[in-house]
């Protein structure tokens, strides 16, 4: 990651906004979320609705994201995805920060936030659906769940290398729900992606994985669904 220097008005802009994030704590969510099994270095169990609305008093800024990244509390991390400039964002950070993640919350709070909208978010999807560990697999499967719902401009050939990488996927049972919700998207994009979706849940199907073959029977029956079809023919 590029090394930059601090400056006494992001350092300002920093503790106030450690100041903020304390006044916002709630215990019970912070609990809550502990019993959940998403667990953090130190959490203050303020709301996302919160974080988002704090975020907006700010510009995007790179060195403030970092800053907030490094301090390691789960509002801080937040934050840093929604206050980064994406423009500023590289792939080493990318790799750094996903590498680091500890739960699917953060995990997804920095695809929707902050990924998707770098410009390296096709190239990063389609490497971490190959990752090893299951965070990342994680998040690269959300990723392309989020691009296929955000990214108007993109082609759908884009999307096409992702269907070489899903069948394995699909045999991981902890990513059935990200993949279902990720195909699903993918399928709700076009009439061309549609038809692959559906194809790619009948592979499913053939599977001898037991995971793969319901989430195959379950994509199939939502991608062919009448409701799906008469969406294709306007």
């Amino acid at each position: 990651m590029d090394f930059i220097l601090d400056n006494k008005e992001a350092e300002q802009q920093f503790q106030q906004l450690l100041k903020v994030i304390k006044l916002r704590q709630s215990g019970e969510v912070s609990e809550a979320m502990n019993q959940q099994g998403i667990t953090y270095k130190l959490n203050w169990g303020v709301s996302l609705l919160d974080l988002r609305e704090i975020a907006k008093n700010y510009e995007p800024n790179h060195l403030m994201a970092l800053k907030l990244w490094n301090k390691q509390w789960r509002e801080t991390m937040i934050l840093a995805t929604l206050i980064d400039n994406p423009s500023e964002v590289t792939e080493e950070q990318m790799d750094f920060w996903t590498k680091s993640f500890e739960n699917t919350e953060i995990a997804e709070q920095a695809s929707s936030n902050l990924w998707v909208k770098s410009k390296f978010a096709f190239v990063k999807a389609l490497e971490w659906c190959r990752g090893k560990k299951h965070l990342i697999r994680f998040s690269g499967i959300h990723l392309m769940g989020r691009l296929a719902i955000t990214d108007k401009k993109a082609i759908d050939e884009m999307f096409e290398p992702f269907f070489e990488e899903l069948p394995t996927l699909a045999k991981d049972a902890k990513l059935y729900t990200p993949l279902y919700r990720a195909v699903i998207a993918l399928g709700s994009r076009s009439k061309q992606l549609n038809g692959q979706c559906i194809e790619l849940a009948k592979v499913f199907q053939l599977s001898e994985s037991e995971n793969a073959t319901k989430l195959g029977e379950q994509l199939f029956e939502e991608l062919s669904s009448d409701y799906f079809q008469d969406v294709f023919k306007f």
